[in-house]
């Protein structure tokens, strides 16, 4: 073997030496990079349906829960609050919920499945904003004498009803969004899941 086939040997040698490390190199970096890509256990958390317990909830009352980093109201209505909604039907822009994707069973008046419960997203559908609850009546609302209760957004005006139906020349285009969601029991409501079981 001359001096030339030896050198040329050693190179190959090196070569193929160097490209095995090289690639050992590229999948021991690929292989974090990758699984950094995946949702963490956390993200995976955040959007992950959530149980809400209504069995505290008096008529009249509302509490929030978070799904997907976004405030859900759930709203137990009265009977006053319920009849008020016929009230306002002239007033708001998208009665029925039709403009907008929702669920089938949110195109409705009361927007809901129950139409003593209202669960709705607590964010104004124009800027972002969370509207404030005036669910008092009449001039005790401190929005005038022919107010039927439901919400405001401090942020640009805008009004919605007890159902979340934005009311007729607002700044937000749409009503409330009313999320996914489903009743695993009477005093249990499951969010962001609306499949049937």
């Amino acid at each position: 073997m001359s001096v030339d086939q030896k050198m040329d040997s050693g190179r190959r040698q090196l070569l193929v030496a160097t490209s095995a490390a090289g690639g050992v190199a590229a999948v021991a970096t690929a292989v974090p990079f990758v699984a950094s890509l995946t949702p963490s256990e956390r993200a995976k958390a955040a959007g992950a349906p959530v149980e809400a317990n209504i069995s505290k909830l008096a008529p009249g009352e509302m509490m929030t829960v978070e799904w997907r980093g976004k405030p859900v109201w759930i709203l137990r209505r009265t009977p006053e609050m319920l009849a008020s909604l016929d009230k306002t039907d002239t007033i708001v822009s998208d009665p029925e919920s039709a403009k907008q994707m929702q669920p089938e069973y949110a195109k409705n008046k009361s927007r809901s499945i129950k139409p003593e419960y209202l669960v709705a997203v607590g964010i104004c559908t124009h800027l972002g904003c969370s509207p404030s609850d005036k669910f008092k009546m009449g001039a005790e609302s401190g929005m005038g004498e022919d107010w039927h209760g439901g919400f405001l957004c401090p942020c640009h005006g805008s009004k919605f009803d007890l159902s979340g139906r934005v009311f007729k020349s607002m700044p937000a285009p749409d009503n409330l969004e009313v999320p996914p969601h489903k009743y695993l029991s009477d005093t249990t409501i499951l969010i962001g899941d609306d499949s049937k079981a």
